[in-house]
């Protein structure tokens, strides 16, 4: 029995009282058995005659998104619910790619038939909320007790592409080992390119879900692996033969360094969807310049430069599964700055070094995906309890008041009219100027500031904006 809350009990009763007979599917009856709770719902609903009768019924529960009318799929925003509802049907398919079906509206088909469409037995357990009954022909609650990840229909499994990507989610999001049967068709299926099929935006949600739903992304890393999937998201694909020096990465390959580094990541989410997807891909791709770079220098296995040539492949990376300009923007300054904090924690460098470094990323942001990169490793001995040089750069940052962003400019636009310049293009070169001498810490107040203006006039000092 799936407990409900009252205003799900008078919807359901309603429909009940309709003629129509509401049956509750997906995720959210799986989760009530994996401890994942969601608010989005799907409901089956039996009986239904038209879609504008449906929608009729439903007005007075709120406001109808007719988006997926077309399909027989009518969403409801109701007591702090997301819910579709669409009669049972049937697929079949019918040319390429994700969307390549004909969809049949089956409104009195049995339950078993229209299950058989759903791709993992998991996803396919239902629930009758009126005889509160469980409803799972295909075995997907042992299923779950036994974390297995298996196919419904192995016939029809294999016609939805992007089901391997599902795949890869859910087993990382439940911790699930994937049936060797349905490990066999997803191979099959990215050997004759089910994964070039998929538009980006597709292949992007899940592996957001991969890095943002799952405690452990690197199960999921680590079963598109065993897919033979990585080549499409190369070069991750070459992290295991990259090596790296085992005194710093006893853990060995790049590839074994970024599973811990993106798991510890993992575990400092902070519930923010748009941040934590940052520091996650930041985390996926922080070495993604390794395998162009490394070689053995003096003597010593290193990959010189890795994070500047490693930010434009990411960046080509990022644009492939992504058009989000502001998510890109936000990631690649994290792949190219990564490992500033301990450098300049060994150098113990200048406050002018920080306020410098924090025109260029985000400082706070920076520390995290640099705290992923020192834990995510195996250790010569025993495990530090702290990152010191993280520690060291934020009490730093914070002091000078660059933990989240840059410091603003002392001198401004207005400060040059109200000492006589005129408003040009020149102005630029006279800012830019006088920032340089802030983050040098020549000026660190306005007034002092205005001093640098006042002085670099009156001795005629040769600004480009001057001359």
């Amino acid at each position: 029995m799936i407990a409900l809350p009252d205003p799900l009990v008078q919807l359901i009763e309603h429909l009940d009282q309709s003629g129509i007979k509401p049956i509750l599917v997906g995720g959210f009856v799986r989760d009530a058995f994996t401890g994942h709770p969601t608010n989005d719902l799907d409901i089956e609903l039996y009986g239904v005659h038209s879609i504008e009768s449906l929608e009729t019924l439903l007005q007075p529960f709120g406001k109808i998104n007719l988006i997926g009318k077309s399909f027989g799929v009518l969403k409801l925003a109701y007591a702090g619910y997301t819910i579709d509802f669409a009669p049972p049907r049937t697929e079949s398919k019918s040319g390429f790619g994700h969307k390549g079906f004909d969809v049949a509206w089956q409104s009195n088909i049995a339950f078993t038939d229209a299950a058989r469409r759903r791709d993992f037995t998991i996803n396919a357990i239902g629930y009758d909320p009126i005889t509160k009954t469980l409803l799972d022909p295909f075995g997907g609650i042992e299923d779950l007790k036994c974390k297995r990840l298996m196919c419904v229909d192995p016939v029809t499994f294999v016609d939805d592409p992007l089901r391997v990507l599902r795949a890869v989610q859910f087993a990382a999001r439940f911790e699930l080992t994937c049936d060797e049967r349905l490990l066999g068709l997803c191979r099959n299926m990215i050997r004759h390119g089910a994964l070039e099929e998929l538009p980006k935006e597709r292949i992007f949600e899940e592996l957001k879900k991969l890095l943002l739903q799952s405690a452990r992304p690197s199960l999921g890393l680590t079963l598109l692996k065993e897919m033979g999937g990585l080549p499409f998201f190369s070069p991750l694909d070459r992290f295991e033969t990259t090596p790296q020096d085992l005194q710093s990465h006893p853990e060995g390959s790049v590839w074994m360094h970024l599973q811990m580094c993106i798991d510890f990541m993992a575990s400092m989410r902070t519930g923010e969807t748009k941040h934590d997807l940052t520091l996650m891909l930041a985390m996926l791709l922080h070495d993604i310049g390794k395998p162009d770079t490394t070689a053995i220098v003096d003597g010593v296995l290193n990959a010189p430069k890795h994070a500047e040539i490693g930010t434009e492949i990411a960046q080509i990376w990022l644009s492939r599964i992504t058009e989000d300009k502001s998510l890109i923007d936000a990631v690649l300054p994290l792949v190219r700055y990564h490992g500033s904090p301990r450098k300049l924690h060994k150098i113990h460098a200048s406050d002018s070094d920080i306020l410098r470094l924090s025109t260029h990323v985000c400082i706070d942001d920076l520390i995290r995906v640099a705290k992923a990169d020192f834990f995510g490793r195996t250790f010569i001995g025993e495990t530090p309890e702290s990152f010191e040089a993280g520690e060291w750069l934020l009490e730093r940052a914070k002091s000078l008041g660059v933990l989240y962003k840059p410091p603003l400019p002392l001198l401004m636009g207005r400060d040059l009219i109200a000492a006589g310049l005129t408003p040009s293009e020149a102005f630029k070169d006279i800012l830019e100027q006088a920032y340089e001498a802030q983050l040098n810490q020549e000026i660190n107040t306005h007034e002092e500031a205005l001093i640098w203006l006042k002085f670099c006039l009156d001795r005629g000092k040769r600004l480009p904006a001057l001359r």
